[in-house]
């Protein structure tokens, strides 16, 4: 379970975010929904520990990851969370298979590798290089370098946000399908999508939007 409490975040350019107090059910699939600048991604990056929060604190099963180093954090998030960027961060001169195994994490195998790139209809580019696929076959190859490890948490910013939306409904139905069981957190502005969510979260809500500080 996720519970981010009273947490606010500030930036360089005079401005700040304060989320209320928002619970993730572990095995649940949620969708951040909401305007650009109304803190989804932020809020993304905090639970991943890429960004620190000011005041406040995000709890996982129970521990509070705002306490740790950074060093604990990169850590905590290569062992449990399976991070899914808007732009892929895939390395075009690599092929797919190295791309997703370029942690050389010690549960990924071929097998496992093989099912999940079936799952998602690119088994035949295992050995193709990033930079000769398509926009939807690069997000597909994120989506399994991030679960091939096996991670308790899925964290998805913008999976659809460079694809059109035919391609982009197809890549969320396979995303959500392939994370059962798993705590899947997806941000997106496109409210289509989320008959394919158990919950939606509306980030205008929660926050209340960016203010001067």
């Amino acid at each position: 379970m996720i519970n981010v409490k009273n947490v606010s975040k500030h930036f360089k350019n005079e401005t700040a975010i304060d989320y209320n107090d928002i619970t993730f059910e572990d095995g649940k699939t949620y969708m951040l929904l909401g305007a650009s600048g109304c803190g989804k991604s932020t809020l993304l990056n905090m639970i991943a520990g890429i960004l620190s929060p000011e005041s406040g604190s995000i709890e996982i099963n129970g521990e509070d990851i705002t306490k740790k180093s950074q060093k604990e954090k990169d850590l905590f998030r290569i062992k449990k969370i399976g991070y899914i960027f808007q732009d892929f961060k895939l390395i075009p001169e690599m092929t797919v298979a190295d791309n997703i195994n370029i942690l050389k994490l010690e549960n990924v195998d071929t097998s496992a590798m093989d099912e999940i790139l079936e799952k998602l209809g690119i088994l035949s580019k295992k050995n193709k290089k990033i930079k000769h696929l398509s926009g939807g076959e690069k997000q597909r190859v994120a989506i399994a370098r991030a679960i091939v490890k096996k991670p308790e948490i899925i964290l998805a910013d913008e999976p659809t946000g460079n694809l059109n939306f035919a391609i982009g409904e197809a890549v969320i139905k396979e995303l959500t399908e392939i994370s059962r069981g798993k705590t899947l957190i997806a941000v997106t502005h496109d409210e289509r999508l989320a008959k394919y969510f158990d919950y939606t979260i509306d980030m205008n809500e929660v926050t209340g939007g960016r203010r001067d500080v």
